[in-house]
């Protein structure tokens, strides 16, 4: 039996600026972009109580909190105290697969040192986290990195959630399908739309059954339903993309319904970005057609690219180029490749011409 810890940092960002900066103690603070264009990255725990979360648009978060501190992100100083973290995750195990800069998957079932239970680790490298940075982590065990991954938030933050293989079925047949790691708004929707609501009612459906409704996401949910989660944890996996596309309950036709359209997935690319620390030189349309026709509009660049403003921009142009589709729309998405670390990047981000 494999033994999978997730680790993850307590609202990192915020709670680093918070560290370095006894003034913003126990106060709501947002890190993002203070333009209007702005987007929340973090939101501190005092931030929480009012509605701010990340990827918020942060004119939308200073109204639900009018106290809200804004504070410019430190990505430098975030990467940092991120590789002392993972210092520490490699002192127990090889086996650590970094999801961002502030989480991690652990497979400590052969640990290079300390105890050999899981829970213990977790306890130890939690421990280490705060005397070697001054900040709190999260901690979620169990056998399989799906447990692992939901038993981190459980209990958040500065907490430690186990779930054992005998308590799995149980567990999943309770957890609403919202609560699922890899499932969003959409396939939730979808789901809900089939009468599933939560695991106990994902068990009841035969595999061949949510494949022919859900495609190979139905394969993937009957295996995660049977509590079969045979993932290993990757130690070198590289990301060559990072992206965000969304398929339109109606189709979409003309520049300024497409651009309407084109703002959220601008801020949500922007978020991920900002999780996984990267940046990119390549910025990729997609369009979809009502006939499924699909094409890409792509454009490279000296310089990389992270912020809302510019990708907008980008985003803009590239609909622009040859000419606004006139067919009518039913899918559009926004890719950044050729990515660099956001630590490695100038701060400032130099004017972009197509």
């Amino acid at each position: 039996m494999r033994k999978i810890l997730h680790v993850d940092m307590d609202a990192f960002y915020a709670s680093v600026e918070q560290r370095d900066d006894p003034a913003l103690r126990g106060r709501p603070v947002a890190v993002g972009g203070r333009s209007g264009r702005g987007v929340v990255c973090a939101a501190s725990y005092e931030a929480r109580p009012f509605g701010v979360r990340s990827a918020m648009p942060m004119a939308h978060a200073r109204k639900l909190c009018p106290d809200l501190i804004v504070v410019p992100p430190r990505f430098a100083v975030y990467k940092e105290v991120s590789d002392v973290v993972r210092g520490i995750f490699r002192s127990y195990t090889d086996l650590v697969e970094p999801l961002s800069l502030d989480e991690a998957y652990l497979d400590v079932t052969e640990p290079k040192r300390g105890p050999r239970s899981a829970t213990l680790i977790a306890q130890s490298i939690r421990r280490e986290i705060h005397e070697a940075t001054g900040l709190t982590a999260s901690a979620g065990v169990s056998f399989a990195k799906f447990f692992a991954k939901v038993a981190s938030d459980l209990d958040k933050p500065d907490g430690l959630s186990v779930i054992q293989p005998h308590e799995a079925r149980a567990f999943m047949a309770a957890l609403p399908v919202e609560k699922f790691h890899g499932v969003g708004p959409a396939t939730a929707r979808r789901l809900h739309g089939l009468g599933i609501r939560t695991g106990a009612d994902l068990q009841s459906w035969d595999e061949a059954a949510l494949r022919q409704r859900l495609g190979k996401t139905g394969g993937w949910l009957y295996r995660l339903g049977q509590c079969d989660d045979t993932r290993p944890v990757r130690p070198h996996r590289v990301r060559k993309s990072v992206g965000v596309e969304r398929t339109f309950s109606h189709n979409e036709r003309g520049e300024a319904a497409i651009l309407a359209r084109l703002e959220p997935i601008t801020s949500e690319l922007v978020r991920r970005l900002d999780t996984h620390g990267l940046a990119g030189r390549t910025v990729t349309l997609k369009l979809k057609t009502a006939r499924f026709v699909q094409s890409t509009r792509s454009a490279s660049f000296a310089s990389p690219v992270w912020q809302e403003g510019p990708l907008a921009t980008i985003a803009a142009a590239l609909l622009a180029r040859p000419e606004v589709p006139d067919s009518p729309l039913r899918l559009v998405g926004l890719t950044v490749s050729s990515l660099v670390p956001l630590a490695d990047v100038d701060g400032v981000q130099l004017s972009l011409e197509l």
